[in-house]
């Protein structure tokens, strides 16, 4: 969930400057001058500062927290049989993405002897029989136990098509 906390924004001021002027005849100067009307800032102005300021929080907020998910491929774009990474890291509580990308269909079913003591894989998995026919369908799984994890394809797992994600 994003948040959007208010953005303050400062506006210099400007009073106080005094001007320079050339007091000496034989040296090289400039004279500078303020102008007689003193410089208004008008409310529009900083209301629109202000929202500028408000849409990059939250477009940044929306950034980040899309930052918070990372997507796997079911099928390399060659045609493989892998999962595209197959070997990564995750933070705890970070939403894992498998999408169907090819040579499905495809599955995720964790090891049930290779993920972390107390982590049940049947809770994290998908049914051996579930399967994502079609392309771009997902499963998403968010893993808290930190350790290492192995996951693979039930259709192709004699075909090599296993990975790895390292919860750190």
């Amino acid at each position: 969930m994003a948040t959007v906390t208010s953005a303050a924004v400062a506006i210099p001021s400007f009073t106080g400057l005094k001007a320079a002027s050339a007091t000496n005849a034989g040296k090289v100067g400039a004279k500078v001058s303020t102008p007689q009307t003193p410089i208004r800032l008008g409310i529009k102005a900083s209301l629109k500062d202000v929202g500028v300021a408000v849409v990059a929080t939250a477009a940044s907020a929306v950034l980040a927290s899309n930052a918070m998910a990372i997507d796997v491929l079911l099928g390399g774009d060659d045609g493989s049989l892998a999962f595209v990474p197959n070997n990564f890291s995750v933070s705890p509580g970070e939403k894992i993405v498998f999408k169907n990308n090819a040579g499905f269909p495809h599955n995720v079913v964790f090891d049930e002897d290779e993920v972390p003591t107390g982590v049940d894989a049947g809770k994290i998995s998908m049914s051996e029989e579930d399967l994502l026919n079609a392309p771009g369908e997902t499963y998403s799984v968010t893993l808290d136990a930190k350790g290492t994890y192995s996951f693979y394809c039930s259709p192709h797992q004699g075909a090599g098509m296993v990975g790895k994600v390292t919860v750190n």
